[in-house]
């Protein structure tokens, strides 16, 4: 009980933090581009996603709930492989502005799903 409480903090601390640093690197992206280049930012969300990542590596082992069984933890997969593809089409990827807007926005969409998806632990968020 007492690793399934340390790694939920962890996951908790790292998904706030995943978050924050999106939310920052993306207004950068709005009104300082150039920002983006800071090398700190170039190494410290892939740490903090790194992380994240073991976490729920780590609690999936210890609650024996696994993607392709348990079909909220394949929505979740889903949802993060969505809001990678869409973070780096906001970030790197987008060749304009306007692509760029429209990528973040989906991608903070993607991290409500999921934020609801682990919340419910259904792919329909409850409604079926």
């Amino acid at each position: 009980m007492m690793l399934y409480t340390a790694l939920k903090h962890i996951h908790l601390t790292t998904v706030a933090l995943t978050i924050t640093l999106f939310l920052l690197r993306s207004a950068l992206m709005l009104w300082h581009p150039k920002a983006l280049n800071w090398r700190w930012l170039r190494i410290v969300p892939h740490i903090v996603d790194s992380i994240l990542l073991v976490s729920a590596i780590g609690l999936m082992l210890v609650i024996h709930q696994y993607p392709l069984v348990n079909h909220w933890l394949t929505a979740k997969v889903m949802g993060v492989l969505i809001y990678i593809l869409l973070g780096t089409i906001a970030l790197k990827r987008g060749r304009t502005k306007r692509t760029r807007v429209l990528a973040m926005f989906g991608a903070l969409l993607s991290l409500g799903y999921l934020i609801a998806v682990a919340r419910t632990h259904s792919p329909a968020l409850g409604l079926f």
